[in-house]
């Protein structure tokens, strides 16, 4: 086959090209810069939208990155679609083209989908918010952002866990800062050959001598059993949910030091341990929230 080009005709085809170009490039130029423009929109209303949110003080900063993501996102989707029509694509035509792009998609990403499904519920019912420390299986930690699609945690030792939206919202959740007060129980061993009057008075007064220590309900110190051994003497009080972790940790350590300064050491009780929270409980181990504040701000 003979492709070679006749003088006349190769001056009609540049010219064609000429027209066409003269006639296509500033459509091509003009949608490029309304993409480019379009995604620095994109990320400056979001920014701004984020900050505005931040500041305002009836806005919950759960929905904050929520609110600012789907902003982004649709102003990307919009700039997409106009720029698409300045290089002569018919809406109409590409509505139809997203809308079986989408199910095709959707079908693809069914997990991805689910994410977003249980980042919604997450929103909606408000199970926890920007700050409290829950744990969710084997994830437990504070809770810095909520996602489209994924939440973002920190433990109490600093690891940074990434979270499915969708693994959180279909286990058992527990919310350790959603109470404002929370329970603390301490066993203590009396030897059988103790004063259980005196032990059971000084941990009367230490109790009493914190002021973290919550009036109602009322601490009690009881007689829980007894073995060959000595009598199983429980301590048990509230404290506020911000204090939970310290108090913990101080009325032990009192306690000791209390027993410490017995007349007759020999009957000091031989064994003091926690019963609730237990040892699995991490919560035991954090410290107060506005104590991670400070630390984290620059």
């Amino acid at each position: 086959m003979d492709l070679s080009l006749s003088p006349q005709e190769f001056d009609t085809l540049a010219a064609t090209l000429i027209a066409w170009s003269i006639a296509f490039v500033p459509h091509l130029v003009a949608a490029i810069v309304i993409f480019v423009v379009g995604l620095f929109v994109a990320g400056w209303v979001s920014r701004g939208v984020s900050g505005l949110l931040g500041r305002a003080p009836h806005v919950d900063p759960t929905v904050r990155p929520v609110v600012a993501a789907v902003l982004r996102y649709g102003i990307i989707v919009f700039v997409i679609i106009l720029s698409l029509s300045q290089l002569g694509v018919q809406t109409a035509s590409l509505f139809a083209i997203l809308g079986a792009a989408g199910l095709a998609i959707g079908l693809a990403l069914q997990g991805t989908l689910t994410n977003i499904a249980a980042g919604v519920m997450l929103l909606w019912l408000r199970p926890f918010k920007i700050g409290d420390y829950i744990e969710v299986g084997a994830v437990a930690g504070t809770v810095r952002e909520i996602g489209l699609f994924v939440c973002e945690l920190e433990t109490f030792d600093g690891i940074y866990v990434l979270a499915p939206n969708s693994s959180i919202w279909n286990l058992p959740l527990r919310n350790h800062g959603r109470n404002g007060r929370r329970m603390v129980s301490l066993a203590t061993m009396v030897p059988k050959d103790a004063d259980l009057a005196a032990a059971v008075a000084r941990l009367n007064d230490v109790v009493a001598a914190d002021g973290r220590v919550l009036a109602e309900p009322a601490p009690v110190v009881f007689v829980d059993g007894f073995t060959g051994a000595g009598t199983n003497v429980v301590t048990r009080f509230w404290t506020t949910t911000a204090n939970f972790a310290e108090v913990q940790r101080t009325i032990i350590a009192e306690g000791v030091a209390a027993f410490g300064s017995a007349a007759q050491p020999a009957e000091m009780p031989v064994q003091m341990t926690r019963t609730i929270p237990p040892d699995a409980d991490p919560s035991r181990l954090i410290v107060r929230n506005d104590k991670l504040a400070v630390a984290r701000r620059p």
